[in-house]
């Protein structure tokens, strides 16, 4: 098979900090090779570079062979490179139909467009990977799994040599990552190269033909997936020995801090959902994407008043209408989306830790600087925040450490009962352990922590108890010694 692509010595440096110093890197035709290190590693960089988001500083890239002096994201469109990423770049107003059509079609502006034959177009490319969204469906009606499928449509509908999937599965279930294999699958049998970027080392070794590591802007090496072991690419990712990515702690479990007794919310399909989660516990909830987990605990948080059933506190019932009242009774909410709702980017890590908790920084209406500068610093040192300053912007951190500002700005509430959704999601191996570790320290001081998440090992790594959900409601609850993974998906499934 002949070299798609070939990156030597190629380095890159931000403000005199290195990104890349000497990364060598190539991707054969009809071959998944997986590119991985933890945040700031330098992968992001690498890409932006092959895709044309940014220009390297000295290096040479090849495609098929012939020298590439100059790309911009044009260039590489024109090159067959094509780049899924975690985080959809969808226009939200906008049809599936339409945003598939904007990577696809040429033209002039007063061309006439067949809107019939967009739609079938778009229907066609869903159809080749096994989705059935409706082409017609703006994007903002489209959960973050499905926006995910519609990028991996675009980039299939543009025939590209080169895709570069960067952390494609993070919101997707085990279901739609099988059919995303799938679709991987079949890019190979056709001759194209995958780079294929993501924290979830299972999944590596599930479709990769060859790893490559980067640390700290270097590469480490490159070798054959048969030829290295999952603990042995760890310690080659971190530079260390990580003993247990699934640190989980045994704590005396008390009484039950949060109970549902038949709750319900019909406009979000949520009925019948009955649970307890105790103080020092953490109750995992499993369940495919669309069983109704994110939406309970909205439900919870007060985003979703409950129309039905009844929410107990320490035994004591409760009316939770909105978030500003579930705080006030001790519940905090660290969301899924955290560019979105978890961390606002443009803001210093000091103001996104007080956020939640205004009035503990503040004296008679006014903030508090030295105040809110002396709280943050006590989280940056309790969950280990790697930040140059409390004054940085969220957005200038790694993944892991994002997810650490947005527990701190939870944590300063001084909870007792914590909603995780997928808590560790698009971080690395290294930050994933320390979240997990941090979470086993929040149990063993009492908190009653209900974890959603939709990687297997996490759930069946950190949770006391399991409770799986289907179709809007709790199908069974496991407790830790007798669940498995094919339970787990029997009861996500509704099989049982």
């Amino acid at each position: 098979m002949p070299c798609l692509l070939r990156a030597s010595d190629v380095s890159k440096a931000y403000a005199g900090a290195r990104a890349l110093a000497g990364v060598t890197f190539d991707l054969q035709a009809g071959e998944v090779h997986a590119l991985v290190g933890e945040n700031g590693a330098g992968k992001s960089t690498l890409i932006k570079i092959i895709t044309g988001a940014v220009a390297r500083d000295s290096g040479s890239i090849e495609i098929l062979g012939q020298p590439v002096t100059r790309i911009d994201p044009h260039v590489a469109r024109a090159l067959g490179i094509a780049a899924i990423y975690q985080h959809p770049a969808l226009f939200p107003h906008l049809t599936v139909a339409e945003n598939i059509a904007l990577s696809l079609e040429h033209g002039g502006i007063w061309r006439r467009v067949d809107w019939r034959a967009r739609r079938q177009i778009a229907a066609d490319l869903l159809a080749r990977i096994g989705a059935s969204i409706d082409p017609d469906r703006t994007v903002d009606t489209l959960s973050m799994p499905e926006q995910q499928i519609v990028e991996i449509a675009k980039a299939t509908g543009a025939e590209a040599r080169i895709v570069i999937m960067d952390e494609p599965t993070a919101s997707l279930t085990d279901r739609e990552v099988d059919r995303l294999f799938t679709v991987v699958a079949r890019l190979r049998e056709q001759g194209v190269g995958v780079i294929y970027i993501s924290h979830r080392l299972e999944e590596v070794f599930a479709v990769a033909d060859r790893i490559t590591v980067l640390r700290d802007g270097e590469t480490v090496g490159t070798m054959p997936r048969a030829g290295v072991t999952p603990a042995e690419l760890i310690r080659l990712m971190v530079g260390r020995e990580i003993s247990a990515v699934f640190p989980k702690q045994q704590v005396a479990i008390g009484d039950v801090a949060l109970e549902l007794k038949g709750v319900g919310h019909r406009p979000s399909r949520i009925h019948d959902v009955s649970l307890a989660v105790r103080c020092g516990e953490i109750l995992g909830l499993a369940g495919l994407v669309g069983s109704g987990r994110t939406e309970l605990a909205e439900v919870v948080f007060g985003l979703r008043p409950a129309d039905a059933g009844m929410i107990q506190i320490d035994g004591v019932p409760v009316r939770l209408t909105s978030p500003s009242q579930a705080i006030a009774r001790g519940i905090a909410y660290v969301p899924e989306d955290r560019p979105r709702n978890g961390v606002v980017l443009e803001m210093a890590v000091a103001a996104n830790a007080s956020l939640a908790n205004l009035g503990a920084v503040s004296r008679r209406g006014l903030l508090d600087g030295a105040v809110e500068r002396t709280m943050a610093l006590r989280f940056v040192d309790q969950l280990r925040i790697r930040t140059a300053s409390v004054d940085a912007e969220a957005g200038s951190l790694s993944g892991g450490n994002q997810q650490k500002v947005a527990l701190a700005r939870w944590l300063a509430t001084d909870p007792r009962i914590l909603i995780l959704d997928e808590p560790t999601q698009g971080v690395d191996v290294g930050s994933k352990a320390e979240i997990h570790a941090i979470m086993g320290t929040l149990a063993a001081r009492g908190l009653a922590i209900l974890m959603i998440s939709s990687e297997m090992p996490e759930i069946l790594g950190m949770s006391d108890r399991i409770a799986v959900m289907h179709g809007g409601t709790i199908r069974g609850v496991l407790d830790r010694g007798h669940a498995t993974q094919d339970r787990i998906l029997e009861l996500a499934l509704g099989h049982a």
